[in-house]
């Protein structure tokens, strides 16, 4: 894998929604792995990955530790463990909550940013608390590119806000409003 070919997606209360939408407008050979964390609400702890390849071109599933990572793929950090990204694997932690979560955002930015920070575009989508902004940063001191959604379309504003907050004085941080994400 090379380029930016790991695109690291957090979300927290709303991000069902904005995930939906993200995965209906990815295309069907995009180069890239999608790993996502998000604060699950119980309603879709089995069933997001249903939802997530049925919205959208991709197959989307939850992540098993050690397993390859493959463009095109999507794979989600399932509830009680952090995912974490390792080159071409992705691995399930089970350390300690982050922002009273687990799966949290920053465990995963920053795994992505240490093991492949030029490779990586870390994205921010609504939610509430900062988890996120952290390792969005992490993300961008190691090279890679920060994406946000505006607060101002975000279900909740409080995690897109502290994220832009924590990046905008990089200058690879771009702020994009993703229509109907909120």
């Amino acid at each position: 894998m090379s380029n930016r070919d790991i695109r690291a997606i957090g979300a927290s209360a709303g991000g069902v929604e904005a995930l939906r939408f993200l995965a209906s407008e990815f295309s069907p050979d995009l180069q890239a792995a999608v790993v996502v964390a998000i604060h699950l609400p119980s309603e879709f702890r089995s069933t997001l990955d249903a939802i997530l390849t049925q919205d959208g071109p991709l197959p989307a599933i939850f992540a098993d530790d050690g397993q390859a990572l493959e463009r095109g793929h999507i794979y989600i950090g399932p509830p009680g463990c952090h995912l974490l990204v390792d080159a071409d694997r992705l691995h399930l932690g089970t350390g300690p909550r982050e922002n009273n979560a687990r799966p949290a955002l920053d465990p995963m930015f920053r795994s992505a940013a240490l093991c492949c920070g030029h490779r990586a575009i870390g994205v921010v989508l609504t939610g509430t608390l900062s988890d996120g902004a952290a390792g969005l940063y992490a993300i961008q001191q190691c090279g890679g590119l920060t994406v946000v959604q505006d607060p101002a379309d975000a279900a909740q504003s409080e995690m897109p806000a502290m994220a832009l907050d924590k990046v905008k004085t990089g200058s690879c941080c771009e702020s994009k409003r993703y229509a109907g994400a909120a």
